[in-house]
């Protein structure tokens, strides 16, 4: 009996991670190295009194994730498609001229983190040789290997979001402390305050996830049968994914702000970049807390880059009918090959020229802010829309939930605007 309920349980267990896939990888791309020096500012600035954003935005993540999934899932194609087929065409033009510059900057901004990062660790090649290094190998991985090669690799790089996880529990912290910090909220009406907050949602819930998200479902779709049929069963898995790729984002955001706030607050001014942070936790933290949140920090970058230059070819391969897909060769979809390179290049450059990562950070934000709020009307819009979704349009917790996240980051993008023009 006991062996007959240990197996049952086995089985169960390898039933999860079976269904872990588009989810998990879109959650842990998240946590990118601009997303780190993001999380790891907000913990230098105000110590543990930001934790609590992390229980909040899981759930706004999740609903506007899981929404993307489904429609993935249902039209068996990428979000921008079924704008293309469904929506007027200036709100597929609008996405395009705000996506395209702040994906790219992203880009830039991660492959800068993981060099200077890498060259904390090995002093003697400066930071843009390994910018270099880490564009052409993420390069020649992403056209040479099929969808199921690069979701299988990216599966296992989400294990590098474990190492943030570890480096507070070396720390020995005051879990009172913690707990009282995660459920009960402080919000201080300052400027530096409330960018903060602001540069935390604009950093979890970005746009290129969206179409990430969607278009993997669809991907996904096609490799593992030809003719899936959408049940119950199907989209229950699917959430399961979602969901547990989310609180995985939260969870290593989460530990970030805890290590740093432990760590850095009060004996640090100011984090601008990851190397930064990196750098400040090795005196005052230890040799092996600064070595596992540098590793961490090229782990994430692996992760995020491909999923931000992919987002971003199947965004303009979509817009323009090219051929795509990562499943297939170059000379078969050679303008979703070129976008996807030219994202790179174009992001390393940007880093070569010496822009400011910080500059580029607030750029970023910007431009994600001003897309985010029209992208979820958008994406609540379809996921209630029969034409499109059949019989599996959402639920009013769903809309609950889709609409508070609106409201939340249309009143993050107000006050993003609001300080920007202010300084």
């Amino acid at each position: 009996m006991h062996k007959k309920t240990s197996n049952k349980k086995e089985s169960r267990l390898k039933h999860f991670f079976k269904i872990l896939g588009p989810g998990l990888i879109t959650g842990a791309g998240d946590d990118d190295p601009s997303g780190i020096a993001t999380y790891s500012q907000a913990g230098t600035l105000f110590g543990l009194q930001t934790l609590w954003t992390a229980f909040i935005t899981f759930p706004l993540m999740a609903s506007i994730q899981g929404m993307c999934a489904k429609i993935g899932l249902i039209t068996s194609t990428g979000l921008t498609t079924t704008l293309k087929n469904h929506y007027p065409k200036f709100i597929l033009y609008l996405m395009l001229v705000f996506s395209v510059p702040a994906t790219i900057l992203n880009i830039g901004s991660d492959i800068a983190g993981m060099g200077a990062v890498s060259h904390l660790l090995i002093p003697f090649i400066p930071s843009y040789i390994f910018c270099i290094l880490f564009t052409a190998l993420l390069l020649i991985s992403i056209i040479k290997f099929s969808y199921q090669k690069i979701a299988n690799i990216l599966k296992w790089l989400c294990l590098s979001m474990l190492l943030y996880i570890i480096v507070p529990f070396l720390l020995r912290p005051d879990w009172a402390a913690v707990l009282k910090h995660t459920f009960i909220p402080i919000i201080r009406f300052d400027k530096d305050f409330l960018e903060i907050l602001v540069a935390i949602l604009g950093t979890t819930i970005s746009p290129y996830l969206f179409f990430w998200q969607a278009t993997m479902e669809a991907e996904d779709k096609k490799k593992t049968a030809s003719k899936i049929f959408v049940n119950k069963k199907v989209l229950s898995e699917m959430k399961q994914d979602v969901t547990t790729g989310m609180f995985a984002s939260n969870l290593v955001m989460f530990f970030i702000i805890l290590t740093t706030g432990m760590v850095l607050h009060g004996h640090i001014k100011q984090i601008d970049t990851v190397e930064q942070a990196a750098k400040a936790l090795e005196p005052l933290a230890g040799q092996m807390s600064y070595v596992i949140f540098a590793i961490g920090i090229i782990g994430t970058g692996f992760l995020a880059i491909p999923i931000l230059s992919g987002s971003l070819s199947y965004i303009v391969a979509e817009t323009f009918g090219w051929k795509k897909g990562l499943d297939k060769k170059f000379y078969q979809a050679p303008g979703f090959y070129i976008v996807l390179a030219t994202s790179l290049l174009v992001g390393l450059g940007i880093d070569l020229i010496g822009i400011s990562p910080l500059k580029m950070l607030i750029y970023t934000a910007v431009l994600y802010g001003m897309t985010a709020p029209v992208m979820i009307a958008v994406i609540i819009h379809i996921c209630n829309n029969k034409k499109i979704m059949n019989k599996h349009t959402n639920s009013i917790f769903s809309n609950v939930m889709g609409v508070l996240t609106f409201i939340v980051m249309s009143l993050a993008i107000i006050a993003l605007l609001y300080f920007q023009l202010r300084s």
